[in-house]
């Protein structure tokens, strides 16, 4: 698999995902050895006026076996190393900062007299929407050797001019990407040859982007589905067969 910016996000979403898991886990009480954050339970915010408790989620639990699990894995000191750890530390930062504090009040007729707080985990769907903004806008990177040794020690932007290092919650590659229009079995790519796209639409599955420029072919056929279904007692259901001629489009 090449450094690219799609390796960059697919460990940066196993990284997040296993975090996210583990932390999930342990809040439900489905294992054995965590459960909630404690260390706030009950500690008081004066200047805020809420306290601690409910079930916070241990994020930092979370956080360290995914970071004892994926990075043990990455043992080799060269760039594609470095860029793996990048990756699998923005994913993880990404989680931690998004999770988000829920409160609920108590106190007669619904008066917010005491209120109690606690730390929720986000929708794992966020996080990746997160992470596909951050692809989006990955950046590319290349390894500074140390003077003693050959090896790579750290790494910066790939820019002539400056010695800066990348953000933490930056996806960081070293390899461009490779054409995934055409099918290429040294990187996987399959191709999109005979995939269907959307005629009307803007996004990533529109046959202008998906197919490559290639053109695209426009078939018909009929759609079937049950429709106007009824309950019988007792106990059936009857349906009748509803279709419709429709269109559909694949890239040449």
């Amino acid at each position: 698999m090449a450094g690219s910016k799609e390796t960059a996000f697919y460990y940066a979403i196993l990284s997040a995902g296993i975090a996210h898991a583990i932390t999930n886990a342990c809040s439900h009480g489905n294992l054995t050895y965590c459960g909630c954050d404690r260390d706030k339970h009950g500690h008081q915010d004066p200047d805020k006026g809420w306290r601690w408790g409910g079930c916070s989620a241990d994020v930092k639990y979370g956080i360290r076996l995914s970071k004892e699990f994926l990075d043990a894995r990455e043992v080799k000191r060269n760039a594609r190393t470095l860029m793996n750890l990048h990756n699998n530390l923005a994913g993880r930062k990404l989680l931690e900062k998004n999770v988000r504090l829920e409160c609920k009040c108590h106190g007669v007729s619904g008066s917010c007299t005491v209120k109690t707080c606690w730390v929720t985990l986000p929708h794992f769907r966020e996080v990746g929407y997160i992470l596909k903004d951050r692809y989006k806008d990955a950046v590319m990177v290349e390894p500074i050797r140390g003077r003693r040794q050959q090896l790579p020690t750290f790494l910066k932007l790939k820019n002539p001019q400056s010695f800066k290092k990348p953000v933490e919650t930056d996806l960081v590659y070293i390899d461009s990407s490779p054409n995934f229009c055409e099918r290429n079995v040294t990187t996987g790519s399959i191709g999109t040859h005979g995939r269907l796209c959307n005629r009307t639409s803007s996004l990533s599955d529109s046959c202008e982007l998906l197919c490559c420029g290639r053109g695209y072919k426009t078939f018909q056929y009929i759609h079937t589905w049950q429709c106007y279904c009824k309950f019988h007692w007792c106990c059936h259901v009857t349906c009748n067969t509803c279709s419709e001629r429709t269109q559909a489009y694949t890239c040449n």
